[in-house]
């Protein structure tokens, strides 16, 4: 079950000099590869499916990123290219893999820019889809609110996914020069970055002032970008939102079970037949509940477990937000349960726990008796969320303070998700990915939530600009180890957060 609780969780986030020039068929900017032609609305212009690789397809399959090529003319930019391969995954937010059809040609990026024009270049903020690492895409978040709201580039992209992203086979190893197999998936965000470095000064971009951000799998990728030594010099602040720290197996244990996994669910035991089985078998062969998907511990793409580099200063030295939702787990919950077409009872919430964590099971319930809870369900709910997303959280933030300016955060609104009217027995509150429209400015809620949104952009946008998150009409917002609680109509400082989490429980005090 916990496997299955962690899956749920996880797949649940510009003007300048040189600024384009609007023709009557679209705004056009000339990059290193060729021109696009995006599209023009009123308060942001748009570039869509821009290639930042080239097709990992045939022979790429299982490579490092390689450069796109180079296009004549002016390529068409209103439309996004395909999704990453991946099947189709209800969320309450709808199917996470955007427009398109999926596909292994999937590489492909897409910028947001304001419509009015500015004489100094704009910060660029470059979002990780989240999704488990095994479904999402860039083009499901729209960038067009932020980048105006805010006055910055917005840039979001796919990276290959699942087993297309991250399966790792002694046959790839004995390829590589390094003897390296899998982390494909975290190579094309850092080859995105390298483009958006290369090619955002003509989109009114700043190449020296780019922050990654992104959301559950993304926030992860945004703690391996951190640690990775690949990716130094390609960004200058880092919000990890809802995902930093979670343990990854190592390079030898994932080629091992990628081994095991490529002989008994598509019959090869060489690189060559792997690279002949279909896309859409390899996609089918990946579902199996045995496959774990996920970035490695390589020693070189990322060179150790991410609390052991924070921990030891091995990381990238620029500021950082973290934070988490004042309900993470409490999806997990609905998904299980709720939506699954059950309810989690009293007499199945000990049950769920011993499940769940085995030998930990009894002192876990003594500190979250049902007692202290509405509902059995917000019990389990709180339990996931101290153990998997918040302890975690101040753990690693607190590792960065330690070398570099950290800040923390916990959304907290508890009506987040009203507004989806999902049919659960339980107040859902703040779980899992529901801060992430309030910072792409896509809120129409209550006046105190619009404000709330109002606040976070401007929180994430002037930290993009300054390394400092504040914004107009809002609270201060100190360093670590005070946690900004963002609510709505209650944005405050907390030094509590680790007793409200329980976090003597989780983390051991020496970590």
């Amino acid at each position: 079950m916990r496997r299955g609780v962690v899956s749920a969780v996880l797949l649940l986030s510009a003007g300048g000099l040189a600024a384009p020039v609007a023709a009557e068929e679209g705004p056009t900017v000339a990059t290193r590869y060729g021109q696009v032609r995006g599209t023009a609305a009123e308060t942001a212009n748009s570039y869509l499916g821009i290639p930042y690789a080239a097709p990992p397809v045939g022979s790429l399959r299982w490579k490092p990123p390689s450069p796109p090529a180079r296009w004549p003319g002016v390529r068409d930019a209103s439309t996004p290219g395909n999704p990453c391969m991946q099947r189709a995954e209800p969320t309450p937010w709808g199917n996470l893999a955007g427009p398109g059809t999926p596909s292994e040609d999937c590489l492909y990026l897409n910028v947001y820019t304001p419509a009015k024009r500015s004489v100094s270049k704009r910060p660029v903020m470059v979002w990780i889809h989240g999704g488990g690492f095994t479904i999402g895409s860039g083009t499901f978040y729209d960038g067009r609110a932020l980048a105006a709201k805010g006055d910055v580039v917005v840039v979001n992209f796919n990276y290959r996914l699942g087993a297309f992203g991250y399966f790792a086979h002694p046959g790839l190893a004995q390829e590589s020069a390094q003897g390296l197999a899998g982390n494909y998936g975290l190579l094309d965000q850092q080859a995105a970055l390298r483009w958006v470095k290369e090619n955002i000064a003509a989109f009114g971009g700043d190449p020296g002032n780019v922050t990654i951000f992104g959301e559950s799998a993304g926030g992860g990728s945004v703690c391996q970008n951190l640690i990775s030594p690949r990716a130094a010099g390609l960004f200058d602040r880092a919000i990890a939102q809802s995902g930093c720290g979670f343990p990854m197996p190592t390079q030898e244990a994932q080629q091992s079970s990628g081994s095991a996994w490529a002989t008994s669910a598509l019959g090869c035991s060489d690189v060559a037949c792997l690279r002949g089985r279909s896309a859409d078998q390899v996609l089918a062969a990946s579902l199996s509940p045995a496959a774990r998907w996920t970035p490695v511990v390589d020693g070189r793409v990322v060179p150790l477990q991410v609390a052991q580099a924070l921990g030891t200063g091995r990381f990238h030295r620029v500021p950082v937000i973290q934070g988490t939702t004042a309900d993470e787990g409490r999806l997990t919950v609905a998904s299980t349960y709720d939506l699954a077409g059950r309810r989690l009872t009293a007499e199945g919430y000990p049950v769920a726990v011993r499940q769940a964590y085995g030998d930990r099971a009894e002192a876990i319930l003594a500190r979250y008796p049902l007692s202290d809870y509405g509902t059995p369900a917000e019990a389990l709910g709180a339990i996931f969320t101290d153990s998997q997303f918040s302890c975690l959280s101040h753990q690693t933030t607190r590792l960065m303070a330690e070398h570099t300016r950290a800040y923390q955060y916990e959304f907290a609104d508890r009506h987040a998700m009203d507004y989806l009217n999902l049919p659960v027995s339980f107040p859902i509150g703040a779980p899992h990915g529901s801060e992430i429209r309030y910072i792409f400015g896509n809120v129409s809620g209550t006046p105190a939530q619009n404000a709330l949104s109002d606040q976070m952009l401007g929180y994430w946008t002037n930290f993009a600009r300054t390394g400092l998150p504040y914004a107009g009409n809002a609270p201060h917002w100190s360093v670590f180890p005070k946690v900004q609680v963002l609510a709505p109509g209650a944005i405050a400082p907390s030094t509590t957060f680790p007793q409200d989490h329980k976090c003597d429980l989780w983390i051991p005090p020496s970590s």
